[in-house]
């Protein structure tokens, strides 16, 4: 028997990169999912977000795997839109056991920006990044605390949640704030959870191949300044990790291999945090 056979996982930003990773690998694990994505582009973030038609790859891939998926635009800025997504999926799912919440930007910009530029980059990533999570852990602990089988809360911070760097652009400066901001909403709600047998942790992958890391703004960047980033390198010998490598992680944690972990904030990292 599959280690998730019969469980239900809802996963944010499940149309691509890790979020399409982390479904498929839970499917084949034996979940069924629910599964948002805003499918839409954010102004201030400098490269394209997903489609829906990503999106309905995503389901395709996951019922390849033998599960069922519910894939749903929403926003995880807009609660209501996010709840009723998720209300919708348990309805047909009968349950909730696993909540990845992954949805994120970095929204960068590798020029001077005006004022309002840099607010609105700040604003957006704060509220996709920290609010998102919080609002995909309010939509879905009720559900959780309904079922009464306890449960695992995942949350996708990153390095960056657990080091100082970003530079001084409001959404570099956002994207560290929203994922050390996530740590202690994982802190919080693990210890408010734990009488519930609800496990709450955080995961901090270092640089993944995903359009977050690779996209034109970025590849223009490390082209123009090939100096500008040994900081954000590895100790082990790779550039980036792959998603499913991050979805390994997720995998455990969902799992009753991790029953009594909880709290946690698991770098996934290639040595990234430890280093010198």
């Amino acid at each position: 028997m599959s280690s998730l056979h019969g469980k239900v996982a809802f996963i944010t930003g499940a149309a691509r990169g890790q979020g399409r990773s982390h479904a498929i690998r839970l499917a084949a694990d034996g979940a069924d999912i629910i599964g948002v994505d805003i499918c839409a582009d954010i102004a201030s973030n400098g490269y394209p977000m997903a489609g829906r038609e990503e999106l309905d790859e995503t389901i395709a891939l996951v019922e390849a795997q033998g599960a069922k998926m519910l894939g749903s635009v929403a926003d995880v800025r807009d609660f209501g839109a996010l709840k009723s997504a998720l209300d919708d999926g348990v309805a047909k799912f009968g349950r909730l056991d696993i909540v990845c919440a992954n949805a994120g930007i970095a929204a960068l910009a590798f020029r001077e920006l005006t004022d309002a530029e840099d607010l609105e980059m700040w604003t957006d990533v704060l509220d996709v990044n920290l609010a998102g999570a919080f609002h995909t852990a309010k939509a879905a602990i009720p559900h959780l605390l309904a079922g009464g089988r306890g449960g695992s809360i995942i949350f996708t911070s990153s390095t960056a949640g657990l080091r100082g760097f970003g530079g001084m652009q409001g959404g570099g400066l956002a994207y560290a704030a929203s994922k050390h901001g996530i740590v202690g909403l994982m802190r919080t709600l693990s210890n408010a959870l734990a009488p519930q047998s609800i496990r709450v942790n955080t995961v901090h992958p270092t640089a993944v191949n995903t359009m977050m890391a690779v996209n034109p703004q970025m590849t223009a960047f490390l082209e123009n300044y090939p100096d500008g980033g040994p900081h954000l390198q590895n100790p082990m010998p790779v550039e980036l990790l792959e998603p499913e490598d991050i979805s390994a992680t997720i995998s455990y944690l969902a799992s009753d291999a991790a029953k009594y972990v909880t709290g946690v904030t698991l770098p996934v990292d290639a040595g990234f945090c430890n280093k010198l």
